[in-house]
């Protein structure tokens, strides 16, 4: 009896069990993304039409831009939020390494205005050094962190809401990098380290660069996954004829087309009929042509939309889930900061990086001061990368703020060139060059030099002490050598023409205002003389002493020096000749000026007053303000103005002729300037312009070498004049 109950048990489980051991009918699904730049967008309109039908995805496997976007959607970011990030992402700056300018420290920002060219020349131990890549791609860095934060406490990516692969190539070996785990923002990064152009990332000893010379298409990546088939996104560029080449990106872009196209072809090689082959059809949209995002996004969704195969992946309308597929939950809330911690191998103290970060201890993380605090300390010249990373220990987090010195030294030469000529035999050429010398101490002293010669010439050195971390107080010694010419005017007639030579030194100490300014208090001891260059050769040579007591405030905000949209500029500049420390006489000079710029989409308006006096009776020869030039009394030459006291205010407008998603273009501008102001000196029979009215016509160019201006000066005096200025004005 007891056996016939245990046969009649064993009869009813066994189907049971059976049915429980069968594997699941439906297929596991595995999306492979592949690179190819801005064409990659394309993904995410895949993405989003993958929501609406609701097919279930397993596995996601990218390369490059395909690691980018196929990351942040494993990381839990929805179709749609990707789609907001890519048509509001700033992608010339996100392609750049330059930090805002208003996050870059004060004494930065004023090399924009001394010097020319803004390349840099770098040295280490005295030897010229060049970087592995054009860019450290410092801003996409951030980027990626910034989106993934909510990821720190996760190393291992099959614990992502969809697991997730990201190839990279190891540049030494040739060898497919496929990371599986780690920190995510970095593997990312790896993965889309286009050669040449952004330089290469160090994980584990192993220099990586972009996964799209070894693995653009990662389909055996996908299935190693343990998918059953796959949805191949292949988004490659089309080789162009040599007439369609135009430019270094045009060359880049075919030139990864072609070390692409063997390994890509091996994967497709490996597609069967459960699989599907997603070809966008993207048309002339270029790697680099973050601008269209929009049509490349759609021809995302189409490409899904006109696949045959798509029955076989799609949920039946009416099984689908309201509001697509994405039941996981990307968390928000950003973590309590518990500690900060500095890991740093530059020149600087780790103090010195620490007192750049405003992160409260005991707060929630601060994403956007988060952002403009590693701006700012990379934005010091003393790093190649700079950042961060949320470690989560014994239930502490702590901010964990990473640098790396510059591989290619932090010396730095530039090059400058000033160039103007009116058209009528009034040509003037200024070509200058600094040395800068970072990192002295831990405290990050600096050492400039900056030589240069033509119509203005100058010999100029300055040893930079910080007094404390946060680099507030400062002490700068300096020795000063000038020679210019200045054009004496009476009656409106230029009657006399100088050369002043100038030599001295000085000491300024002062503080820093966060990033936007700096006060300065200084004493200097000058010698010079004034000789008679053009005019009545019997004038007497004018020799001088001065000693000054001296107040400097400056403010600068402007997101741009050549051609600002948004921010202020200004300066006080207040100083007195004073017999009691050797001056021949005692004499008071005080300058004023301020800028104030606006923007609305291609339109920007910039409004500025300036004002200088002379408060004492000064020999023109000795001590006057050199005006004159285009936007500053239009119509008169290049400083064709000595004048000890000025008024001036003015309206410059310009808009942008071309717009480009790419930092490589260069931006055109067209304007004009509307200025009114006098300029006069003391005294009977002496210049005195009158207030008199002045404009310009200019276009304007912000080349890789500076600013280039073309342009038409006029005013009610009936000076007319032509400009090319190339150049800062030193």
């Amino acid at each position: 009896m007891f056996r016939c109950t245990l046969l009649l048990l064993l009869a009813l489980l066994t189907p049971l069990s059976m049915a429980q051991d069968q594997p699941t009918t439906e297929p596991r699904t595995g999306l492979v993304l592949s690179g190819g730049g801005a064409r990659g967008l394309a993904h995410i309109g895949v993405l989003k039409q993958i929501e609406k039908l609701d097919i279930q995805l397993h596995a996601i496997a990218g390369t490059s831009m395909g690691a980018v976007i196929g990351g942040l959607y494993a990381a839990g970011y929805s179709a749609d939020e990707l789609e907001q990030i890519a048509l509001e992402m700033d992608w010339p700056a996100a392609l750049s390494d330059s930090p805002l300018r208003e996050d870059i420290p004060f004494r930065r920002k004023q090399d924009d205005r001394d010097f020319l060219v803004k390349q840099r020349l770098s040295f280490k131990d005295g030897k010229l050094s060049f970087p592995l890549g054009i860019l450290q791609g410092q801003n996409l860095g951030l980027a990626l962190e910034s989106l993934l934060v909510h990821t720190n406490d996760i190393d291992d990516f099959d614990r992502l809401p969809i697991p997730f692969r990201a190839v990279a190539t190891d540049i030494a070996t040739g060898d497919a990098v496929v990371f599986k785990s780690g920190h995510l923002p970095q593997a990312i990064r790896a993965s889309i380290g286009l050669p040449g152009f952004f330089a290469p990332v160090m994980v584990d000893g192993r220099m990586l660069v972009d996964g799209v010379l070894s693995k653009n298409l990662p389909v055996d990546v996908a299935r190693e996954m343990g998918v059953d088939r796959v949805i191949v996104v292949d988004i490659a560029t089309p080789l162009k004829p040599a007439d369609d080449m135009h430019t270094i990106l045009d060359i880049m872009d075919q030139t990864t087309t072609l070390l692409t196209r063997n390994n890509t072809q091996e994967q497709l090689a490996t597609l069967t009929d459960q699989d599907m082959l997603l070809q966008p059809e993207l048309g002339e949209i270029a790697f680099s042509s973050f601008a269209e995002a929009e049509q490349a996004i759609s021809a995302g969704e189409q490409s899904l939309l006109q696949s045959p195969e798509l029955h076989a992946f799609a949920q039946p309308a009416s099984q689908r889930q309201p509001g697509g597929i994405l039941a996981r939950k990307r968390p928000h809330r950003q973590p309590i900061i518990d500690e900060i911690r500095v890991v740093n191998s530059g020149k600087v103290a780790d103090e010195v990086v620490r007192s750049m970060v405003r992160q409260q201890l005991g707060e929630p993380l601060n994403i956007s001061h988060l952002a403009k605090d590693m701006g700012t300390i990379y934005g010091t010249d003393y790093f190649s990368q700079v950042n961060y990373e949320i470690l989560h220990e014994d239930e502490r987090n702590t901010l964990l703020i990473r640098t790396s010195g510059r591989e290619t030294g932090t010396d730095y030469l530039r090059l400058g060139l000033n160039l103007v000529d009116d058209f009528e035999g009034g040509s003037q050429f200024t070509i200058g060059a600094s040395f800068r010398v970072n990192g002295v101490n831990p405290l990050g002293a600096e050492w400039l030099t900056r030589l240069q010669i033509g119509e203005h010439q100058q010999f100029y050195s300055e040893f930079y002490q910080p007094l404390d971390y946060g680099s507030r107080y400062f002490v700068a010694p300096f020795i000063d050598a000038e020679a210019r010419n200045i054009e004496v005017i009476l009656d409106n007639d230029p009657v006399a023409d100088y050369r002043q030579q100038r030599y001295g030194a000085g000491l300024n100490i002062g503080r820093q205002i966060a990033n936007n300014g700096e006060v300065r208090l200084g004493l200097s001891r000058y010698g010079g003389k004034s000789e008679i260059r053009v005019g009545d050769p019997d004038q007497p040579t004018l020799k001088f002493d001065e000693a000054f007591y001296s107040l400097q405030i400056d403010r600068d905000t402007q997101d741009n020096v050549n051609f600002p949209r948004s921010g202020d500029a200004g300066r006080i500049l207040w100083r007195q000749s004073e017999p009691d420390l050797g001056a021949d006489e005692r004499y008071q000079q005080l300058e004023v000026r301020f800028n104030k710029a606006f923007a609305s989409g291609s339109h920007s308006l910039q409004l500025g007053a300036a004002a200088g006096r002379t408060y004492d009776e000064v020999d023109v020869a000795q001590n006057s303000f050199i005006l004159g030039g285009l936007g500053e009394f239009s119509g008169f030459r290049q400083n064709g103005l000595a004048g000890q006291n000025y008024n001036l205010a003015r309206v410059v407008y310009y808009r942008r002729l071309n717009a480009s998603s790419m930092p490589l273009t260069i931006p055109v501008y067209l304007g004009g300037t509307l200025e009114y102001g006098r300029v006069y000196n003391k005294g009977d029979d002496a210049l005195d312009t009158g207030y008199m009215g002045a404009g310009s016509l200019l276009l304007g160019m912000d080349t890789f070498l500076g600013p280039l201006f073309l342009g038409i000066g006029a005013n009610q005096e009936g000076e007319r004049a032509l400009y090319m200025n190339l150049g800062q004005t030193f």
